[in-house]
């Protein structure tokens, strides 16, 4: 068996015997550790020439740097106050592992923003955790929209609404003329008709998107470009 026989044999039974959501979890822990060199190096991830990269982490930075903050002076705090050294060096290990987990997802979030593409398709994404493209035909309208949902990360109404929730909030609300298929962070699967999102400069972001959308063909009325981006 070949090289790449047995790769596909280990991954297959990986696949059998390790959880879909444990796979997961770890795969994004993976994408958080290689965001923190990317983050340093200051780098972007799928951002090419001519794309509008619009972040989205103002409104959680200052909670994120909070919480390592806090972490650390734990660390330090149960050094001083725990007196067994195994015990001492096992919290040692989990706080520090818990620090750069936390600097991790914030690099992940910084280095992977959302895309706005010169052929009017536009990615959107929240750190190593969701991914999703919206083809050009699928975007039927985008608009700045704040609003304050309540739900977790990424949430589905039953009309299809996803919203995809970064501190509370969401500035962007993009229509699109088809349901489209997503992944949530742990593997469920969804559909959405209209995704909500959060972007620091929505205005930047739908100006990108209006500016990308080509031009209408006035002999066809049933032509999904003849559709306004507001």
């Amino acid at each position: 068996m070949s090289g790449t026989g047995y790769a596909r044999g280990a991954r297959a039974a990986v696949r059998a015997v390790v959880p879909v959501r444990i796979r997961r979890l770890l795969a994004h822990e993976a994408r958080a550790a290689g965001s923190l060199v990317r983050w340093a190096a200051r780098r972007t991830h799928g951002v090419r020439a001519g794309d509008h990269a619009a972040g989205y982490t103002g409104p959680q930075t200052a909670l994120m740097y909070g919480l390592v903050f806090v972490s650390v002076v734990e660390t330090v705090a149960l050094a001083y106050l725990i007196p067994w050294p195994v015990v001492h060096r096992v919290l040692l290990v989990l706080d520090v592992y818990g620090v750069l987990l936390l600097l991790g997802m914030h690099a992940a979030c910084v280095t992977r923003p959302h895309v706005a593409r010169p052929d009017g398709s536009v990615r959107i994404r929240y750190g190593a955790l969701f991914d999703l493209d919206v083809p050009a035909d699928a975007v039927a309208s985008v608009r700045v929209d704040r609003r304050y949902p309540r739900g977790r990360l990424v949430s589905l109404s039953g009309e299809g609404v996803l919203d995809l929730i970064v501190a509370g909030q969401t500035t962007v609300t993009l229509e699109l003329t088809r349901p489209l298929a997503f992944t949530r962070p742990l593997g469920g699967r969804g559909e959405a008709r209209v995704i909500r999102f959060h972007a620091d400069d929505p205005e930047a972001l739908a100006g990108a998107l209006r500016r990308s959308r080509p031009a209408r063909d006035p002999r066809d009325p049933r032509d999904p470009r003849g559709k306004d981006i507001r």
